[in-house]
């Protein structure tokens, strides 16, 4: 059983104001006199209690999925940054500069969200579904929406310290300024969003946990082949290819940055079809998660 979910059913479980009722579907007779009906031959079940409201079911979710990662998935953090750092490493041997070097550190940014956010995040699920955790979440007054929701913000979320650290790192190894840094706000959440909801489908639909990996794995290998390798240098049809993944817009919103003078209007271009995409990716993984629960 997932250790979170006990968390979970605590925070979930607890009145939300003082002096209310926990929720009772059957009440014996001589707990509560109350219950039988007027001629005292008759008993009455209690009326169950309203389902937890979303934002608060979310908030639940989102902070025990987070305590889970932080304790879970630090080591495989580290490998998502060192990886990112020795391609930006090795491609310092063949990319000079300009904007090969842009794409170059833009990509392996994103590649740590990647990592995470979709491969790692399609793992969990395949193996949550696999091993009956569905089954834990289907008893708790919990929206599938919260669910699915929480644990994806959870795992964007703790992608944050290495796409920042291989964002200025490869500032400094390709000589790019560091004044739009801060885009990066907008870039790993938007990106985070499509990448978790891409994941987390991917997971749920599987038919295994084996399957699941691999697609996780296919997924992140994809954004790293499409996102930080430059695009002028591939064949027509592979950039038909890099526009179908989400990831590839985050990286060009990111790119887009490192000039004298960046066109915004683009940049926010690229972060809307991103916001898009974890908009749709997200609603899939949603309707995903409910038909994974029923079974």
């Amino acid at each position: 059983m997932d250790p979170s979910g006990d968390r979970l059913s605590d925070c979930l479980s607890e009145p939300e104001e003082e002096g209310e009722q926990r929720d009772v579907s059957v009440v014996p007779a001589d707990v509560l006199p109350g219950a039988l009906g007027a001629e005292g031959g008759e008993r009455r079940a209690a009326e169950l209690g309203p389902r937890a409201r979303m934002w608060p079911a979310l908030v639940a979710v989102y902070r025990a999925q987070l305590s889970r990662a932080r304790v879970a998935r630090i080591p495989l953090l580290f490998v998502a940054t060192f990886q990112s750092v020795g391609i930006m490493v090795l491609m310092r041997g063949v990319v000079d500069g300009g904007g090969e070097a842009e794409s170059v550190v833009a990509g392996s940014s994103v590649l740590v969200v990647a990592f995470v956010a979709l491969n790692l995040l399609a793992q969990y699920f395949g193996q949550l579904r696999a091993s009956g955790g569905l089954d834990h979440y289907a008893t708790l007054p919990v929206p599938p929406t919260a669910v699915v929701l929480g644990a994806a913000g959870a795992y964007a979320s703790f992608t944050v310290p290495g796409t920042v650290v291989t964002a200025v790192f490869g500032c400094v190894l390709f000589g790019l300024p560091l004044a739009h840094l801060w885009v990066l706000a907008a870039v790993i959440p938007l990106a985070g969003a499509a990448l978790s909801g891409l994941g987390a489908a991917l997971g749920l639909l599987a038919p295994r946990p084996e399957l699941a990996t691999l697609l996780g794995q296919l997924g992140m290998s994809a954004a790293l082949l499409l996102g930080v390798l430059p695009a002028d240098r591939m064949p027509e049809i592979v950039r038909l290819a890099r526009d179908l993944l989400p990831s590839t817009y985050g990286v060009e919103a990111f790119a887009r940055t490192f000039g004298a003078h960046p066109d915004w209007a683009f940049v926010a271009g690229d972060l809307a079809v991103c916001a898009g995409v974890g908009v749709v990716s997200l609603a899939v993984a949603t309707w995903a998660y409910r038909r994974a629960a029923v079974r």
